[in-house]
């Protein structure tokens, strides 16, 4: 078994996602990163790897409680022991109270809420044998505040910082450095671009989030010395309005 250490990103995007899995790699950790399609992970698999560093791309919805359990125990059992999580799944979908779909909640509730559960208590298992390691999530300005517009959106973020509070009271005593980080802001990604142009060009200005200075606060995150680990991190542009 190879026992390097590894990164386990769930929702391993072009964006944030990717970056973080590729700062990682670059401390010589094994990316083991996540999408549900395959075929869209594949092209971060292989960026990272032809920088020289390892990577392995798995399909895997990470609201299924079978498929976490089985992602997680291969990782383990073929690749290392994981030594840091990132949960980053978003379902960030607008829509008026008045006319949200209980089925649409559900689904965005799933995806950035429960998931987080169901892959965090996972990697928590192992980690809490080994007393070490560390769980990032990812969150947004809706789980500090509802906005009109986003109810189900902010619902789930409200419930996966208090999901990361819990574990961090209960976790840290083991060892395991748990945090949530706060994106508030608009991050540099094609959807920006394409949906939100006025936007975008705030970039040259450094107006919108770079995904690789997202990155770089994980890896802080995850490096700092146990008698003085943070909790929570919030990042915006510097001409964000909060």
């Amino acid at each position: 078994m190879n026992n390097k250490k590894v990164v386990l990103v769930v929702g391993a995007g072009d964006a944030t996602g990717g970056a973080i899995a590729k700062r990682f790699a670059r401390e010589g950790y094994v990316a083991c990163v996540t999408r549900r399609s395959a075929d869209k992970i594949q092209p971060l698999v292989e960026a990272i790897q032809a920088g020289g560093a390892q990577a392995h791309g798995f399909a895997c919805d990470a609201r299924k409680e079978e498929e976490v359990i089985a992602l997680v125990e291969q990782i383990e059992t073929e690749i290392g022991p994981i030594e840091a999580f990132v949960f980053n799944i978003g379902a960030n979908v607008p829509c008026s109270i008045l006319e949200e779909t209980a089925r649409k909640y559900f689904k965005i509730w799933e995806m950035a809420c429960f998931s987080g559960f169901l892959n965090g208590r996972e990697v928590a298992k192992r980690m809490a044998k080994r007393q070490r390691g560390t769980i990032l999530f990812t969150g947004a300005t809706a789980g500090l505040r509802g906005a009109a517009g986003f109810a189900a959106f902010a619902g789930a973020k409200h419930g996966i910082r208090a999901l990361a509070q819990s574990m961090a009271r209960e976790l840290g005593p083991m060892n395991i450095h748990v945090a949530h980080v706060v994106v508030d802001g608009a991050i540099d990604t094609d959807f920006i671009r394409d949906s939100f142009p006025e936007k975008y060009a705030t970039k040259e200005q450094d107006g919108i989030l770079n995904p690789e200075h997202i990155a770089e606060n994980y890896w802080y995150l995850h490096s700092q010395p146990r008698d003085a680990w943070t909790f929570e991190l919030d990042l915006r542009p510097w001409n964000e309005r909060w």
